[in-house]
């Protein structure tokens, strides 16, 4: 089997797709952000972008060195906390609406756990 052919470019190649057809969609504005998510397999990252400036305002992540996230828990339960975190981050720099992009990942699992926990936050998606 060629490398163009295994399964995991296949997934990779169709998320990409996905990720195009959400982006024709969704675009954050500086009083409606976007809140992007990225999954790899052992943390998640977020970002609150502002993209008619190109600026991220806000980000955190599972690895962020400014507040640790405990690792002895679930990923879904770190991908909560860290959703948590991000949206105080972001309430404290007067952001509260949102538009959600789940970067062509399923709204299932830790990613729905990182929008669960900017919502409990105060973000409004």
């Amino acid at each position: 089997m060629r490398k163009k052919e295994s399964i995991t470019y296949k997934k990779e190649m169709a998320r990409k797709r996905r990720v195009k057809a959400i982006r024709k969609k969704i675009s954050g504005t500086e009083e409606r952000p976007r809140l992007v998510v990225f999954r790899s397999v052992q943390n998640i990252y977020g970002q609150i972008i502002d993209d008619q400036s190109g600026k991220t305002m806000v980000s955190f992540s599972t690895i962020a060195k400014e507040e640790k996230i405990d690792t002895s828990k679930k990923k879904t339960e770190q991908s909560f906390a860290a959703g948590l975190k991000l949206g105080e981050k972001a309430i404290n720099q007067g952001i509260k609406k949102i538009c959600f992009d789940r970067n062509g990942y399923l709204y299932h699992g830790r990613v729905k756990a990182f929008a669960e926990g900017a919502r409990k936050a105060g973000l409004e998606f």
